[in-house]
């Protein structure tokens, strides 16, 4: 049985997404310990709220010091929402903050206008199809396999990632702008969208994460 190491730092949908791992299959420990987290064969980073707050949390619970030695071990990593976005160099939410740069990229506010122009909602909540960011026809990646373009995914975020094609998987749209639905850099990948709230096409997402 693969165990699942959830990051318990006050912030994030811990027992949703710990929930979402069990029916899967996995055995799942939530931490606020970095001795434990350091140990992890897959590591969980969640997160919802403010960019800033969740990195000043994450710091203080000792996990950011922990995290690059993770990496370096060559465990898989999946950050989720926010915490899809704290995995890169720097977000502009509120300033300046710093991320934890294991993927390059910066996180900026979504824009408050369709592409034709015309004012839409922020933040974006809904489900959402991805597609291959490749424009292929079919996902290349293994944390996408088995699952079709076109499939929805549940969102509520007002932020979203600019980063380099080579570190997208898929992408949606909203408004017409491209956002990036999934990232990956090595072992280091990332969701915009929730996985626990997504249904079967999350799971499914969840047990290509554990396939890895």
């Amino acid at each position: 049985m693969i165990n699942v190491t959830i990051l318990d730092y006050g912030i994030g949908n811990l027992m949703s997404v710990g929930r979402a791992f069990e029916h899967i299959g996995a055995t799942v420990k939530i931490t606020q310990d970095p001795k434990v987290a350091i140990e992890a064969d897959r590591l969980i980073l969640p997160g919802v709220g403010a960019f800033a707050n969740a990195m000043a949390s994450l710091r203080q619970a000792g996990f950011v010091d922990v995290i690059p030695h993770i990496i370096q071990k060559k465990r898989p990593l999946l950050g989720i929402c926010l915490g899809m976005q704290m995995l890169f160099d720097t977000s502009e939410e509120f300033g300046h903050t710093e991320g934890l740069g294991l993927i390059p990229g910066v996180v900026q506010r979504l824009p408050d206008t369709r592409v034709d122009g015309t004012p839409h909602k922020l933040p974006h909540i809904n489900w959402a199809s991805l597609t291959p960011s490749d424009e292929r026809t079919a996902f290349s990646a293994p944390i996408m396999s088995g699952i079709l373009p076109g499939a929805e995914f549940y969102f509520i975020h007002s932020f979203t990632a600019y980063l380099e094609d080579a570190y997208r998987v898929a992408d949606t749209s909203y408004g017409g702008h491209r956002v990036a639905g999934v990232v990956q850099k090595d072992l280091v990948i990332g969701c915009q969208f929730h996985p626990e709230k997504s249904g079967p096409h999350g799971l499914h997402f969840l047990k290509n994460f554990l396939a890895i």
